[in-house]
C-alpha cells in the first residue's frame, strides 16, 4: 500500500523548499518598495506552517519509497504546490477568484503559459517575479529539482525520476541520478544566464531580461508585458529568443554531450533532432509563404514571424511577437501540428514530443513492409537501439489516453457553450502545455479569463496531466493501484 508518512514527510520538506522560493520573491517586493511583500509574508508563513504539520506526520518515517509512492509525490506535489503557489495571488487581491489563482499557478508550474490576467503591467515586480520563477522551477521539474539540489531529501530518486520525466526513453550523462540531475540543471541555469545576458545586451532592463529568460528557457510563456516580445519591438531580441527557445527543446543530454563532450555529430546523426529540425523548417517555409502571398509581409518579417511563431508552439513556449489568431486558418493547422508534436523528449518543452513521432513513423514502416514481407523479423530501432514491444504498447496507450484527454476536454467546453476552434485548441493547448490558442476569441493576445470557472479547473487538471505525461495521473485512479498486492 501507499506509505502516506513518507509521503507526508517528503511533501513537508518540499513545501520547506517552496517558502525558500517566495522568500526570493518577498526580497524583490522589498527592493522596489511595492505592495506584494505583505502577500508573500502571509503566504510563506501559512506554507512552512503546513510543511511543518506535513512533516510531524511523516515523523519517523524514512525516504525509502516504492513506485507507487513515487507516483503519489510526483502528483501530489505539482497540486499541493500549485495550491500554496496560488496564495500571494489571492492575498494580495491581484486575483480574487480561487479558480483563476489555481490555473495561473498550475500554468505557471507547468510551463503551460496561459493566463487569465487581462493586464500584467500592473502587477507589483515581486509577483511578475513569482509567476517567471513558478515556471522556471516547473521547467525540468519540481521534484526533479530537489533531486538536484538536495538528493538525500526525496527517497527513491530513481522511481521518482521516471514517475515525472518525459518521453519514452531515459538516458543518462552519469550514473548516479543525482549528479546527472545537477549536470541537467547546470546546463539549464547556463542557458538561463546566456539568454538574460543576451536579452539584457539587447535592450531590455535586468528585471525584465531576468523574467523573459526565465520564461524562454522554460519554455513557459509568461511576460512582463502584455504585448509579450512584440512590446520591445525589437528584431534582435525576437531573433534571441527564437534561439533559446530552440535550444530549451533540445534534449538536455544531448546538449551536454555536443557542448562538453564535444560530439557534434552525435546531435546531428540523432533521428529526434533530425525530426525536430525537419519540422521547423518545413512549417516556417509554408507559413513564410502564406504570410508573404496573402498578407502582404516582407521577405523578412515574414521569416521571423514564421520562425519565432514556428518556435514557440513546437516548444510549447507560448511567447509571440505577432498575433497568428489573424493569419489564414491554414497556418492554425500546421501551428497547431507544432503545438501537438512538441520538441525532444529530455526538454523544458511540453507536447507528443518528437521521438514518439520517430518511433511511431518507424512503426508505421515496419507494417509496410510486413505487408510485403509476412515473415520477416522487423524491430524498430532509435539511434542504433531497439525499441521493446512492451514500449511500443507504451508509447501506443499513451498517444490513445493523449487524444481521448483531449477530445473529452474539447466535448465539455463545446457543451457549455464553447466555440468549436476554441474547444479544440484550449485543450491541445493546456494537454500540450502551450498557452497560447488559435481561436479569434481568446487567441495569443488576449487573457483566458472568459473562461467559465468549472472550464478552468478542467483545464487546470490537463495541464497537470501534459506535464507529467498522463500515466502518471491516470494510475492513480486505477483500482489495482490501491490494493495491497
Amino acid at each position: 500500500m501507499v506509505n502516506f508518512r513518507t509521503i507526508s514527510k517528503i511533501i513537508g520538506q518540499l513545501l520547506f523548499l517552496e517558502c525558500g522560493f517566495m522568500f526570493c520573491c518577498f526580497i524583490i517586493s522589498l527592493y522596489y518598495g511595492e505592495d506584494d511583500s505583505m502577500a508573500f509574508l502571509i503566504s510563506m508563513i501559512a506554507t512552512i506552517g503546513i510543511g511543518f504539520i506535513f512533516k510531524y506526520l511523516g515523523r519517523g518515517a524514512s525516504n525509502n519509497m516504492s513506485r507507487r509512492d513515487a507516483y503519489f509525490v510526483v502528483t501530489a506535489t505539482w497540486i499541493i504546490f500549485s495550491f500554496f503557489g496560488m496564495c500571494p495571488f489571492l492575498i494580495g487581491g491581484y486575483i480574487t477568484n480561487v479558480a483563476d489563482a489555481y490555473f495561473e499557478t498550475m500554468s505557471g508550474f507547468t510551463t503551460t503559459g496561459a493566463t487569465i490576467l487581462d493586464s500584467v503591467e500592473r502587477l507589483p515586480h515581486g509577483i511578475l517575479f513569482w509567476r517567471s520563477l513558478t515556471q522556471w522551477i516547473g521547467g525540468l521539474g519540481i521534484v526533479f529539482f530537489t533531486i538536484a539540489i538536495l538528493p538525500s531529501m526525496v527517497g527513491g530518486s530513481v522511481k521518482v525520476f521516471a514517475a515525472e520525466a518525459t518521453g519514452p526513453i531515459r538516458s543518462k550523462m552519469h550514473p548516479r541520478l543525482s549528479t546527472n540531475a545537477k549536470w541537467i540543471w547546470s546546463i539549464y541555469l547556463a542557458l538561463t544566464v546566456a539568454c538574460m545576458g543576451a536579452f539584457w545586451a539587447a535592450g531590455m532592463s535586468l528585471f525584465d531580461s531576468l523574467n523573459y529568460s526565465m520564461s524562454t528557457t522554460a519554455t513557459g510563456g509568461f511576460s512582463t508585458h502584455d504585448e509579450s516580445t512584440a512590446y520591445f519591438g525589437s528584431p534582435i531580441i525576437e531573433y534571441i529568443g527564437i534561439l533559446f527557445q530552440f535550444l530549451a527543446g533540445l534534449n538536455f543530454t544531448l546538449l551536454y554531450i555536443m557542448i562538453f563532450k564535444g560530439r557534434f555529430d552525435t546531435m546531428l546523426k540523432n533521428s529526434e533532432f533530425r525530426l525536430y529540425i525537419g519540422i521547423i523548417v518545413t512549417a516556417t517555409a509554408m507559413i513564410m509563404f502564406l504570410l508573404i502571398t496573402r498578407m502582404d509581409y516582407g521577405i523578412e518579417r515574414a521569416f521571423r514571424s514564421a520562425l519565432f511563431q514556428v518556435i514557440s508552439f513546437i516548444t510549447t513556449t507560448g511567447l509571440f511577437n505577432d498575433d497568428a489568431g489573424t493569419w489564414p486558418h491554414i497556418t492554425w493547422v500546421i501551428l497547431g501540428a507544432c503545438m501537438f508534436i512538441g520538441s525532444c523528449a529530455g526538454s523544458t518543452s511540453g507536447g507528443f514530443k518528437c521521438i514518439r513521432g520517430v518511433i511511431v513513423l518507424k512503426v508505421i514502416r515496419n507494417e509496410f513492409k510486413q505487408i510485403l514481407h509476412p515473415n520477416a523479423v522487423l524491430p524498430v530501432k532509435v539511434n542504433g537501439m531497439s525499441i521493446s514491444q512492451s514500449k511500443i504498447s507504451t508509447l501506443l496507450a499513451f498517444f490513445a489516453a493523449y487524444v481521448l484527454m483531449c477530445l473529452i476536454a474539447a466535448t465539455i467546453m463545446i457543451s457549455v457553450g464553447i466555440d468549436n476552434t476554441n474547444a479544440i485548441t484550449i485543450a491541445l493547448s493546456c494537454m500540450s502545455n502551450v498557452g497560447p490558442t488559435l481561436g479569434t476569441q481568446i487567441g495569443p493576445e488576449m487573457s483566458w479569463s472568459t473562461l467559465p470557472d468549472g472550464i478552468k479547473w478542467i483545464c487546470s487538471l490537463l495541464m497537470l496531466m501534459g506535464r507529467i505525461e498522463i500515466m502518471s495521473v491516470f494510475v492513480l485512479f486505477t483500482p489495482g493501484y490501491w490494493k495491497d498486492n
